[in-house]
């Protein structure tokens, strides 16, 4: 193996960043089946993962380091897992040090051991000699964990000579090579999502002489890389992309304007001096594209964040800090178009934006490549073509507290309110059309494939790519907390402009099942359901009913 992937963090991770080394997750038995396992159980038997990493906090109680629920009976017993367990760091001291669930290093080392985390990120393991001593486990315990760990060595070749590893001699001309810089570059195009678009996109260069780019994240490198990243050796900012997209023949003139957030108890000024430089650099332009939202020193893992809305790492308000609200309004002011590329590495609620700006661009952090990939979308040079893999909320109070961790009015699966951008949404530069859904059986079995087919036309000016969608939901009331409706398949599709393709979407009926806590097992229901095809969870085109089982 030339690497092992690791799925983490299992499971229920992790509560609010600033308590998750004593937080208890106690979801629902529904939800804890349903939401929170699904994801790792596809990475275990159908990506077939070498490594779980475990989470720092408790699960009903139990540290999910030391979980024989989590790590034993689901991971290895249900799903067959045949790698290595590895705690997130320090977790295994978490048992004893903050979770106080037995009183020492020894205890805890081999409480995490016995339950099946064979690996220990960070010095607990040096008890396990002494908790043999005290038998407080056996050498059979820890010749279990070595034979995890060192078949996973042995996997990557680590005691082969390199004559015997292929990967022992990729060349160094492999690092940053041009192939790899291209596939950075289309990773970032296809991540793009143009949340709203009235027109002002694409930018024809022909109508321009002036583009005013203004804020805090149009010119800096960090903000691209998001956090556990690399170095690249050569990143593109935002601002640079626009000026060698934009090309001689416009200028491009740039300012701050304000800070992402204020910090805590700040006022904010009335009208700082780069607020007003940036104002009327605005006046100036044809056309002012702002580039805001936050970036990895807000929102990340466990860490010291002094701004209002921010709290060690976690966000707590989702709406875009009022400060860049306030200047985005005096930039509309000046009656140019102003154009707002959204970075965030979660979902934000502007409404204000939505209502009042001509085009929104959600960015990410779009990697080394995303000032290119930002400039080419806004300049038509690439067609956006990215789905929001989350809902876009209106406004905090549209969800339930953070410490909840009930998923009752979450997820697009059973949001009941109106959402600001919906899960799988995301706009073109050209337009395609649905033909009507069809089904190769209207009935089928239990475990088996359901077959769903859909011609798609792209009927615009321009070759695009278009994300075709398929969401399932049951008709009628049920006794259990079911989703609203449920993604089962999605399939990108490329079109030349007046192209036409049978888009195809094979679903195994697997997909349909939901955890009955009755029946302490999962199960595909037998009866109708309502197959959904569209172009997102909230833009549905075509329907079909299907009936499972007999």
């Amino acid at each position: 193996m030339k690497a092992l992937a690791c799925a983490k963090h299992f499971a229920v991770h992790s509560g609010p960043e600033p308590t998750r080394h004593i937080f208890n997750a106690v979801p629902s038995e529904q939800d804890f089946y349903d939401s929170y396992l699904p994801h790792f159980e596809a990475a275990v038997r159908e990506a077939h993962v070498g490594a779980v990493m475990s989470a720092y906090n408790r699960v009903y109680g139990e540290s999910a380091t030391a979980s024989p629920l989590l790590l034993t009976e689901l991971l290895r017993k249900k799903w067959g897992f045949q790698g290595h367990v590895v705690s997130d760091c320090d977790a295994v001291s978490d048992i004893w040090a903050t979770h106080r669930i037995v009183p020492t290093p020894e205890a805890a080392a081999a409480r995490a051991v016995r339950a099946g985390c064979d690996l220990n990120c960070g010095d607990q393991y040096y008890a396990l000699s002494r908790a043999l001593k005290e038998n407080l486990l056996t050498n059979q315990d820890i010749d279990r964990a070595l034979h995890h760990i060192l078949t996973a060595r042995f996997r990557l070749g680590m005691f082969d000579p390199d004559s015997l590893v292929p990967y022992a001699r990729i060349p160094m001309s492999e690092v940053d090579s041009p192939a790899h810089a291209a596939l950075a570059l289309k990773s970032a195009e296809e991540s793009m999502v143009l949340l709203k678009n009235t027109g002002v996109l694409p930018l024809a260069r022909s109508h321009l002489k002036r583009l005013a780019v203004i804020g805090a994240n149009a010119d800096v490198v960090p903000m691209l890389l998001g956090n556990y990243n690399g170095t690249p050796a050569h990143p593109v900012t935002i601002l640079q992309g626009i000026k060698a997209a934009a090309g001689p023949g416009i200028e491009v003139v740039a300012a701050t304007g304000c800070p992402l957030a204020l910090k805590k108890g700040a006022v904010p000024a009335a009208q700082s001096t780069e607020f007003t430089a940036a104002v009327e650099l605005a006046r100036t332009a044809d056309v002012v594209i702002y580039v805001g939202g936050i970036d990895p020193k807000l929102e990340g893992e466990e860490m010291e964040v002094d701004s209002d809305g921010f709290n060690g790492g976690d966000r707590t308000r989702i709406e875009l800090p009022a400060v860049q609200t306030a200047l985005v309004q005096a930039l509309q002011a000046t009656g140019k178009p102003v154009i707002f590329v959204n970075c965030s590495g979660s979902a934000m609620a502007m409404p204000w934006e939505a209502a009042n700006l001509p085009a929104i661009l959600q960015a990410w952090y779009p990697g080394q490549a995303g000032g290119i990939a930002v400039a080419r979308v806004l300049f038509g040079d690439c067609n956006p073509s990215g789905r929001l893999p989350v809902t876009f909320y209106r406004s905090t109070d549209d969800l339930p507290p953070f410490k909840d961790y009930s998923m009752a009015n979450r997820t697009y699966r059973f949001f009941t309110g109106q959402p600001l951008y919906a899960f799988g949404h995301g706009l073109s530069y050209t337009r395609f059309k649905y033909g009507p859904v069809t089904l190769a059986s209207e009935r089928a079995a239990a475990d088996g494939i359901v077959i769903v087919e859909v011609k798609v036309t792209n009927e615009g000016e321009r070759d695009g790519d278009e994300v075709v969608q398929v969401y399932f939901r049951r008709p009628g009331p049920t006794e259990l907390k079911l989703p609203r409706q449920r993604l089962c398949a999605f399939q990108r599709v490329s079109l030349l402009k007046g192209e036409s393709a049978a888009v195809k979407l094979a679903i195994p009926t697997g997909a349909f099942r939901h955890w009955d806590p009755r029946e302490k097992s999962y199960v595909v229901e037998s009866g109708a359901y309502f197959l959904e095809v569209g172009a997102s969870s909230a833009d549905i085109r075509g329907t079909v009913q299907l009936r499972l089982g007999p």
